[in-house]
């Protein structure tokens, strides 16, 4: 120990004198990674996920030169002629697949394959991690309302090769793991059994807050609720789950599990409002925090207060909501109000001097999505340490979350036992989030 401890030193001390004698120290080789995803078209995921390890992205207020470098890939979908034509009226200029010509400016090969794609054409794993991105094309939805993504046959499909050629690396999954609790956890377990990090979600836990807020580690948590201006429960909700999950794993005990779970829709969410089934308080103080304000402000710009009686009933036409109760006693609601406001936002009330914290999630708006920059730099982090900066269990309780809300939905809207979602963790100390 002690001599590796002195040619670290010995070779810092060489390294310095070489820097001031002007000679260029030799650059420290990019991680090689590949890209597997289901489309790379504009403002698709693999679009702004995938282009942030081509060109860099901002960082902490400078431009950054990503460590890693895109050596090949796997994309299963073109856009069809009539997303084509859909999107071309939208925004006003040519659509289509745009993963032939990346390849060609940055030099990267297009693999027919998944294995192709890690093996780099050759016989053996030839990178050193992997991006999954398994959002948006044109896949199928089951009968509960759930987009049958191929996330975990994309998995199965790279941890083949990672077991036929006796080596794993990194492996980041874009949004919820699977649309089956099952296949998700199987998922983490093969990674937990392989050993190789494992890193999944949504941009949401890393985007800025607007005001920055933190929940106390450890702190004693009465209540959250979070709220999303979608109106896909599979899309949306997700994303807001997540960007809840990440405030409430940080209570006393760590994460425990879910409990119960009921999804429900239209008048029912007025009459548990009433009902007190969620704190009205923290709900304004959600909704105060957004700054995408529709209503009556879309039409003569005069401010309003959402959470006065009756208001939301009035614009907001097709309310959703799902009520969670965790293990440990945790209370939670999501709550989908489009027509109210276009952000997330969520507030959490501590049992310390009832003292609740709220935060809007920042999202910059199209073309740029630099919200996609914060996820891109843990990715990369990942890829490079070999250590994952917050635990995929969080995706996986909330992607088994999102199942049991659509499970619920389905049948009448139950309230439903979940005592298959008894995930365990710890969150990391630090929150992870883009600070300004």
């Amino acid at each position: 120990m002690e001599l590796a401890t002195a040619s670290a030193v010995a070779g810092s001390l060489t390294g310095i004198a070489a820097a001031s004698a002007g000679q260029d120290l030799p650059q420290k080789p990019r991680k090689r990674i590949a890209i597997i995803t289901t489309l790379w078209a504009y403002l698709r995921h693999g679009q702004h996920i995938g282009d942030r390890f081509l060109v860099g992205y901002p960082w902490e207020g400078d431009w950054h030169e990503p460590e890693v470098e895109v050596v090949s890939a796997f994309v299963a979908q073109r856009p069809t002629d009539a997303d084509r034509r859909i999107r071309e009226k939208e925004f006003g200029f040519p659509q289509g697949d745009l993963a032939p010509s990346r390849a060609r400016e940055f030099g990267f090969t297009l693999h027919k394959t998944i294995a192709g794609a890690l093996r780099c054409g050759g016989k053996q794993l030839a990178v050193d991690g992997v991006v999954i991105i398994a959002e948006h094309g044109e896949y199928p939805y089951n009968d509960k309302g759930q987009h049958l993504y191929p996330r975990a046959k994309f998995f199965a499909e790279v941890v083949d090769v990672f077991r036929r050629d006796g080596r794993a690396v990194p492996v980041f999954n874009d949004k919820h793991l699977s649309y089956s609790f099952e296949k998700a956890r199987a998922m983490v377990a093969t990674g937990q059994e392989l050993g190789f990090p494992m890193l999944a979600g949504s941009s949401l836990p890393v985007t800025w807050r607007m005001p920055e807020m933190e929940v106390p580690y450890g702190a004693r948590i009465e209540e959250a609720l979070t709220i999303s201006s979608g109106t896909s429960l599979d899309s949306a909700g997700f994303h807001a789950l997540e960007a809840m999950q990440c405030l409430v794993e940080r209570r006393r005990g760590g994460e425990t599990g879910i409990r119960r779970v009921q999804a429900i829709e239209g008048p029912a969410v007025w009459q548990a409002l009433e009902k007190k089934r969620w704190s009205h308080e923290l709900m304004a103080r959600a909704l105060s925090r957004a700054d995408l304000v529709e209503g009556i402000t879309l039409i003569d710009a005069r401010t309003q207060d959402l959470a006065a009686p009756g208001v939301l009933e009035k614009i907001v036409p097709k309310p959703q909501a799902v009520l969670i109760e965790y293990r440990d006693g945790l209370k939670a609601t999501l709550l989908m109000l489009r027509g109210a406001i276009g952000n997330y936002t969520a507030a959490v009330r501590l049992n310390e001097n009832d003292r609740i914290l709220s935060t809007k999630f920042l999202l910059p708006p199209e073309p740029n999505v630099a919200y996609s920059a914060c996820l891109a730099h843990h990715i990369e982090r990942m890829i490079v340490s070999g250590v994952a900066n917050y635990p995929v269990e969080r995706t996986l309780l909330v992607s088994g979350l999102l199942e049991a809300a659509h499970d619920s939905r389905a049948s009448g809207h139950r309230r439903l036992k979940t005592p298959h979602l008894d995930v365990n963790y710890r969150s990391p100390l630090a929150s992870q989030y883009c600070r300004t």
